[in-house]
């Protein structure tokens, strides 16, 4: 054996023994200041029990609850060896005088019962906090913490306002948002009536197949914490390439395809927007009170910044206690989903640098708990600016009463053109004045060869969409893009909240999708994607109906609100790009006005984008003047 190979096998030895040593280290010093409870199996109403990991100070004074539900793998063991994430988690509270509560939600890993994705009992959460605000080491106030999935009940359960929930942290939640207004994401499976194929990659590797062996119901802890040791429960799947694997037809057949688990995902894609299942489960909707104090956080490259933001406004407006309506702040980061601690000194999100984009989210997110859990005069409500967020360009932290902030002036630029505004090369382009005679756009949606999704707001979605921005230049060459850009600022101008638009469309099949993207353009020619969205046109009369198209004639459509937070300097310009996909962001309208789910072939679209007097297709864009 060559010097070389003796040399990387001690430094692999080296390594292993260094991170052997400091999750030894973790949980030594873990146990010096903390009573460390595995596997409490916590009892539900209707039986069901629900495995509990508790770590909480030493000593008799009752304490605070930080509380994480997830349906995530948190066993201290994986594949035999101590694993400390939990663990650093559990330290920082404990040593801050809290008991670290993480539990799995029901049918996950050791946990009881059957699982269902945004289905899960409301009960559940409510039945946890009962348990724990009595148990002698509880001082009966309990806050909630967690990202994504780890976010999504949050809310809900917020809605049933239990008395021991006195604050929440929900990051990246969006999963957990039903229908707000004019979103109806539904936990994120629907934007614009269109499916968002996230959901399809990640069920991949997570729903458990209903034939996977399965621990029996009432062990007893001690035989759960002798097996948490050498068996996690975690099912090992095959790593899959989802740019193939998300191209597979029919939609319903993609995880059987790629030989996946069978669960849910079968059922969950025959749901419409509005259909009823959407509204038994644990996702939260605008007809629900909401009762707890929050500080929440959102990611401008996250797939739901919008909704999210279109959540804290309104219980900012609508929470029936006029406590709780004031006791909503918010912070919005320029990064991707759950990504807030990964920003650095030049924080890069896709190809874009945005600068330093650094919070001290550990000291925020105590002091927020120590004023609502400890009752510390830590001027935390009075001090903290409602709304903290991150302006991209001029790259910088900002603060407002609102969101959108109160000096945004929402200003309309118009779509025109030549009728040839295909590609960065054609004439399309924005202005403040209407187009006088209608020459429509015309391009070619086939659903067998999509415009393909590139950067974006997306997360989760494997290999198949890297979230953030990316230079679009290379795909606005393509025919089937239409392109409209304004004419050069003259001085640098702020555009930070809701961005609204309206398309007029004509086509020649029953049923199809529209999706524009909106972009900062420099003056060398980089045109970064901001945010996002999709329209699918049988729904532009809302949720509750499908309306089809008749050939040639112009509809009206408004698309779902995007959102952002842009400074574009002197000499930049704002431009939108319209298609019909944005594929596999979002999944394909096969325009044949059929279920789309259960279909193998699509029909070729000629769409038209009208703009004039008539037909005035525009975006609104909320500029800030200061």
């Amino acid at each position: 054996m060559n010097r070389l190979k003796i040399s990387l096998i001690i430094l692999l030895l080296a390594f292993g023994q260094g991170v052997w040593a400091q999750e030894q280290d973790i949980l030594a010093k873990l146990e010096e200041i903390a009573i460390v409870d595995h596997k409490v199996m916590m009892p539900m109403r209707d039986g069901i029990r629900l495995a509990t990991d508790i770590y909480r100070p030493k000593g008799d004074e009752p304490v605070p609850i930080i509380f994480s539900r997830t349906p995530y793998n948190f066993n201290s063991y994986r594949d035999g060896e101590l694993v400390s994430r939990t663990m650093e988690a559990a330290y920082e509270a404990v040593q801050r005088g809290y008991a670290y509560v993480v539990q799995n939600e029901r049918g996950r890993f050791f946990s009881e019962g059957e699982w269902d994705i945004l289905g899960t009992p409301l009960t559940d959460g409510y039945d946890a906090m009962t348990w724990m605000a009595e148990q002698e080491w509880s001082n009966g106030k309990i806050g909630t913490l967690g990202c994504s999935s780890t976010a999504e009940w949050q809310m809900a359960v917020a809605a049933m306002n239990h008395p021991a929930h006195a604050a929440m942290v929900p990051q990246g939640y969006g999963a957990g948002v039903g229908r707000i207004g004019d979103y109806y994401e539904q936990g994120n499976w629907y934007r614009g009536g269109a499916g968002q194929m996230l959901f399809t990659a990640w069920l991949y590797g997570t729903q458990h197949d209903p034939m996977a062996p399965r621990l029996p119901e009432g062990i007893e802890q001690e035989d759960l914490q002798r097996l948490q040791r050498f068996y996690d429960m975690a099912p090992r799947y095959p790593k899959v390439d989802w740019v193939e694997g998300l191209a597979h037809l029919p939609v319903q057949d993609i995880i059987k395809n790629v030989n996946g688990p069978k669960s849910i995902y079968e059922e969950m894609i025959t749901r419409k927007p509005n259909d009823p299942a959407w509204y038994e489960g644990g996702l939260y909707h605008d007809d629900m009170d909401f009762g707890v104090p929050s500080f929440w956080f959102v990611s401008w490259y996250d797939v739901a910044s919008s909704p999210n933001l279109a959540l804290y406004n309104h219980v900012r407006e609508n929470a029936s206690e006029e406590e709780i309506r004031n006791n909503q702040f918010l912070v919005i980061a320029p990064t991707l989903h759950c990504a807030f601690k990964r920003a650095t000194e030049n924080t890069i999100v896709g190809e874009r640098s945005v600068g330093d984009a650094r919070l001290d989210y550990d000291e925020m997110i105590y002091g927020w708990f120590d004023f609502w859990l400890k009752g510390e005069e830590n001027n935390v409500t009075s001090g903290m600016p409602k709304v903290k967020y991150f302006t991209m360009g001029s790259n910088k932290w900002q603060t407002s009463d609102t969101w959108p902030p109160k000096e945004a002036d929402m200003t309309t630029y118009y779509l025109n053109s030549g009728g040839k505004a295909n590609t960065r090369l054609g004439d399309g382009q924005l202005s403040t004045q209407k187009a006088t005679d209608d020459k429509p756009d015309s391009f070619v949606y086939d659903p067998m060869d999509p415009v393909m999704s590139y950067g974006g707001n997306v997360c989760c979605t494997g290999n198949a969409v890297n979230g953030g921005a990316f230079d679009q230049q290379e795909m606005e060459l393509n025919e089937n893009i239409l392109v409209y850009t304004s004419e050069p600022f003259g001085e640098g101008v702020e555009i930070s909240g809701f961005i609204e638009s309206k398309l007029y469309l004509s086509s020649d099949v029953k049923d199809t999708d529209l999706t524009i993207k909106i972009i900062d353009v420099y003056p060398d020619g980089r045109a970064y994607n901001l945010d996002e969205t999709i329209q699918r046109v049988r729904y532009r009369e809302g949720y509750e109906k499908e309306v089809f198209m008749e050939k040639g004639k112009v509809y009206e459509v408004n698309m779902t609100p995007m959102s952002t937070s842009n400074y574009f300097d002197k000499g930049h310009r704002v431009r939108i790009e319209v298609s019909s996909s944005n594929f596999p962001r979002f999944d394909r309208n096969l325009n044949t006005g059929g279920n789309n789910y259960d279909e193998t072939e699509g029909v070729v679209a000629t769409n038209k984008i009208h703009h004039s007097e008539e037909y005035p297709s525009s975006i609104c864009l909320p500029i800030v003047r200061r």
